[in-house]
Formats: structure tokens, C-alpha cells, sequence
């Protein structure tokens, strides 16, 4: 039995062990859907409506999850059922996640492995509308000394200049870097411009000394890492 099909079920009518506040606290907040998760932060439902409904609801207005991360309270007080007060509940939820999300990069994050750098940028690169070429400078300890946004646009291999790069991690005194942006589609699959641009980088690296040690595509919360592809 579901909450669409099924719209005026309430929380009380579901069995006390299959609850959202309850399962959080016996399973951990992890194991609840979006759904769930923003139920609880809604708490109440409507006269026609469970929690439950209202919370599919508002998966369904804002259609992709990253779409709440820019949502106004016009945009939230539009979906049936959501007014001042729930949706001041949403966006003040939304923006503490932003700030938490932001304040795990401020520090010196190391990177060990693609996932790691994918990570650090998924945040903040995955709801962009356009690409973004970003560089991570590193340093001995693979410790990120400084993050850029080198160009915005689409990417090749005339647009993108190694010297712009590694006068930047000279000036950083960066032992290697590593490369990343974003494809808008969500499809995070290198095009040929992509794995161009990498050789490119590659070989000016070798001869800077500043070793790239890895490319990130990032696609709609997932992401490639060309080193893992054999691309490098």
C-alpha cells in the first residue's frame, strides 16, 4: 500500500515500526528515501492529505532532488498543500545541508581516490547549468591547497590552456593537480574533446613537473574518473 495510491492514509494508519521518525531512530537517517526525509521535516500533513503525500509532492514539483537546492519560497509555497510555515521548514533545512556541504571543503580535504574528489566537488557542480572546468591544487600530502574555476563553457582543447593552469600551480606551490567539470546532461561519459583536453594536460604536467593525477567528469550525482578509464 503506498501514499499515491492511497492519499488520505495517515502516519497513524501505518504500522508504528514502518513510521519515518521511528525507523530514523531505530535505522539511522540513511536508510530513509527523499520521500521520508522530507516528511519529517514537513511533520504534518493536510485535512486530505498524509504527510507522506505531501512530502511525494514535492519530489514531484521540483522533479530532480538538486532542483530544491535553489528553490525560493515562491517555489515552495506553489506546490499544493506547502505553506509559509512548511516551506520556511524546507529551505532553512536545505540551507544548512549547503552550509555543512560547504564548510567540509573550507579545510585541507585529502584526496585518495577519485571518489574522494568527486566528493569534495558533487555539491556544488552537480545542478550547474553550465560546464564548469575546475583544478584542485594539491600538495605533497595530496592535501587540496586551493580549488579554481578556470573556464565556464564548453569544453576543448583550444579554450582550456595549460599555461593558465600551472602558472596557477606554480603560484601555489602545488606538487600535482587534479582536474574536474561537469556535464549539464547528467551523462558524466568523456567526450573526445574531454580525453583531449586530459593528453594535453597530461603532457604539459610532465614537463612542468606538476603532475595531473586525475580528470573528473561530473554527471546528475555521479561521476568518471578518466585515470580509472585507462584515459591517462
Amino acid at each position: 500500500m503506498t501514499t499515491e495510491i492511497f492519499p488520505t492514509l495517515m502516519i497513524r494508519d501505518v504500522h508504528e515500526a514502518d513510521r519515518p521518525r521511528e525507523r530514523l531512530i531505530r535505522q539511522g537517517a540513511e536508510s530513509l528515501s527523499n520521500q521520508e526525509l522530507i516528511a519529517i521535516l514537513l511533520r504534518t500533513g493536510t485535512k486530505q492529505e498524509s504527510v507522506l503525500h505531501l512530502a511525494n509532492r514535492v519530489l514531484t514539483y521540483f522533479e530532480q532532488l538538486h532542483e530544491l537546492k535553489t528553490a525560493t519560497i515562491e517555489e515552495m509555497t506553489a506546490v499544493k498543500g506547502i505553506g509559509e510555515a512548511k516551506g520556511v521548514q524546507l529551505l532553512a533545512a536545505i540551507e544548512l545541508g549547503r552550509r555543512l556541504a560547504q564548510q567540509k571543503t573550507d579545510g585541507k580535504f585529502t584526496v585518495r581516490s577519485p571518489k574522494d574528489a568527486a566528493t569534495f566537488l558533487m555539491a556544488d557542480m552537480t545542478s550547474l547549468k553550465q560546464e564548469n572546468f575546475v583544478v584542485l591544487f594539491m600538495n605533497v600530502k595530496n592535501q587540496v591547497l586551493h580549488r579554481q574555476t578556470i573556464f565556464i563553457g564548453s569544453l576543448n582543447a583550444s579554450i582550456v590552456h595549460p599555461r593558465e593552469i600551472f602558472r596557477e600551480a606554480v603560484k601555489r606551490s602545488a606538487a600535482s593537480i587534479i582536474c574536474a567539470h561537469n556535464h549539464p546532461s547528467g551523462n558524466p561519459s568523456p567526450s573526445p574533446e574531454d580525453i583531449e583536453v586530459t593528453k594535453r594536460l597530461q603532457e604539459a604536467g610532465k614537463i612542468m613537473g606538476i603532475e595531473l593525477l586525475d580528470h573528473v567528469i561530473i554527471g546528475d550525482h555521479q561521476f568518471i574518473s578518466l585515470k580509472e578509464k585507462g584515459y591517462m
